[in-house]
């Protein structure tokens, strides 16, 4: 799948002022990444850029938020299209390794830049989004569990190591490598459901990088990217 730019869909001059600030944030990082630069790609002044954001908090506020809108957007529809709380796991898990393809440049940008999402005013609705996110990761674990399907733990903690194993995947993971997202993906799948299933067994048709549950996540990820979603305004 083609690799969605961030901001891809934004109206006007503030949505190519953000794709350009995270292709930046991604390649140089954010103390890397200057208005000057952004200003001499696009042709325009350093006003322009202050005009629609303010300042350079409030580009990664803006990364930080539609990033997050994107993905739980296709979080929902991967919890929508798959019935059991097994399949929704496995399609969640095949989605943090995905955005390592797509959507790369925001992802690469969000998961460099990550520990600056705290408690910064500017960033406090980013910062729910993602509360959100592991929320929707932590409810799939506990119905699990009250199905019998996962063993008895505890889901803060999980998804925590869960996210923070993905999370990282911009480091090491090389698009043009020698393994695909899809493989990658189906690694974590078979390790994550590995230690929480009751019967492993039941992994064994969910872990396919080319079956159904990743054929779900893919076309998931397609809608969302196809939609008219657009980043907040500043």
């Amino acid at each position: 799948m083609a690799a969605r730019r961030a901001g891809t869909g934004a109206p006007g001059r503030s949505g190519h002022i953000l794709e350009s600030f995270t292709r930046r944030v991604a390649q140089f990082g954010y103390d890397g990444t200057n208005f000057s630069d952004i200003a001499a790609e696009l042709g325009i002044s350093k006003g322009t850029i202050v005009h629609h954001y303010g300042t350079k908090d409030r580009l990664l506020a803006a990364l930080h938020e539609s990033y997050m809108r994107r993905r739980l957007a296709e979080a929902y529809l991967i919890m929508n299209r798959l019935s059991s709380p097994v399949e929704q796991l496995a399609g969640l898990l095949f989605a943090f390794v995905l955005y390592q393809e797509h959507d790369r440049d925001a992802t690469v940008a969000f998961q460099r830049e990550v520990s600056r999402l705290s408690d910064q005013e500017t960033l406090s609705e980013g910062v729910r989004l993602r509360r959100e996110y592991l929320e929707v990761v932590r409810g799939v674990l506990r119905k699990g569990m009250e199905s019998g399907h996962f063993r008895k733990g505890d889901p803060n903690i999980q998804s925590l190591l869960i996210m923070g194993s993905s999370q990282w995947a911009w480091t090491w993971f090389d698009p043009a490598g020698p393994h695909t997202a899809e493989e990658v993906g189906s690694s974590l799948v078979d390790m994550v459901l590995g230690g929480l299933l009751t019967r492993p067994a039941a992994a064994s048709g969910l872990i396919d990088p080319s079956g159904a549950v990743a054929k779900v996540v893919h076309a998931c990820l397609a809608d969302v990217a196809s939609s008219d979603d657009q980043p907040p305004k500043p």
